[in-house]
């Protein structure tokens, strides 16, 4: 597995169609592996995701196979001065072990299944804090890790609620999405291995599902 980052300068047009749709950022990742590299295995599979933190733009994939970001780099990035980087994922996931504690971030679409009285099942989106909260709450050990409390409940804040709307073949796709950071515990390794290559939730090929860690805060500096 790998872990790759690139900037996006958002001064361009093509980083404003990119980060505008979510179809076209998916069709502009997978552009970076040839068609018989696969979007997915049983090691991993692709995945991305748009973070904004202090008035910069990055995107972040975690992928099988080694991305080719040329592309995207000359219509989104700086083609004459910047690059992207990209790191091997195996020798961090190897080092995951039970009761480590880490900073987490996670973009999702929290969505719950309703069953229609004919016989029928559809999903929606969770759109309330409380709801989007409950909804990784409740998954957390499933997923390989937990929550632990801070001074006032769960170490997790829930922010950057969206509701992304855009067109793919023809029809109009809608997706609730949120962005949860804390503090987790790992509970059992191996499952939060698969959850870090694998993805966590639904809508992965739209910038949901890619969870990453950071070293954990001392209680003092939280």
């Amino acid at each position: 597995m790998y872990f790759s980052r690139i900037a996006l300068n958002t001064a361009r047009r093509g980083s404003w169609r990119l980060l505008r749709s979510p179809h076209a950022m998916h069709a502009a990742v997978l552009a970076a592996f040839p068609p018989d590299a696969g979007a997915s295995g049983e090691g991993g599979r692709v995945l991305w995701r748009v973070d904004r933190p202090q008035n910069a733009t990055w995107l972040y994939l975690v992928s099988p196979s080694v991305p080719d970001l040329t592309h995207i780099v000359e219509q989104a990035g700086w083609p004459t001065q910047a690059t992207w980087e990209t790191r091997e994922y195996s020798p961090f996931l190897s080092r995951l072990r039970d009761g480590q504690h880490w900073r987490f971030r996670l973009v999702a679409n929290p969505v719950h299944a309703v069953h229609t009285p004919d016989g029928s099942t559809k999903r929606f989106g969770h759109v309330t804090v409380a709801q989007q909260q409950s909804w990784l709450e409740k998954r957390a050990q499933g997923f390989g890790f937990r929550i632990p409390e801070g001074p006032h409940g769960p170490d997790l804040i829930v922010s950057g609620r969206e509701r992304k709307t855009f067109r793919r073949n023809g029809a109009t796709v809608t997706l609730d999405t949120a962005r949860f950071d804390g503090q987790l515990e790992v509970t059992d390794a191996d499952a939060l291995r698969r959850s870090l290559a694998h993805g966590i939730g639904r809508a992965k090929g739209y910038g949901c599902g890619l969870l990453t860690l950071a070293p954990a805060l001392a209680r003092a500096d939280r």
